[in-house]
């Protein structure tokens, strides 16, 4: 894990996105983690690559890793990327 995506820094970025954004993390399930019947998702982990977060899907939980599409630079590039993606994920679905 990068110096810009510490332990620290993904439990910060999670948390926020599972407790204030949580329909945001279910939306990028189905968008772009391929899981379009998720009904509920949560993000466990953030780094200069990708996201990892478990979907429901039928009471079962799933594992989902998305990919972004460039190496995240630090936090801020974080937020305008997922900001990004739900915007995109929003006129896919």
């Amino acid at each position: 894990m990068s110096d810009q995506f510490s332990a620290e820094i993904s439990s910060r970025i999670c948390k926020h996105m599972n407790e204030d954004h949580a329909n945001a993390v279910v939306i990028y399930a189905q968008a772009f983690g391929g899981v379009t019947d998720a009904t509920a998702a949560q993000m466990l982990s953030i780094d200069a690559e990708g996201m990892n977060l478990t979907a429901q899907v039928n009471e079962e939980t799933v594992p989902v890793r998305i990919q972004f599409d460039h190496v995240l630079a630090d936090a801020e590039d974080a937020h305008q990327t997922l900001i990004a993606m739900v915007k995109q994920a929003r006129v896919k679905l």
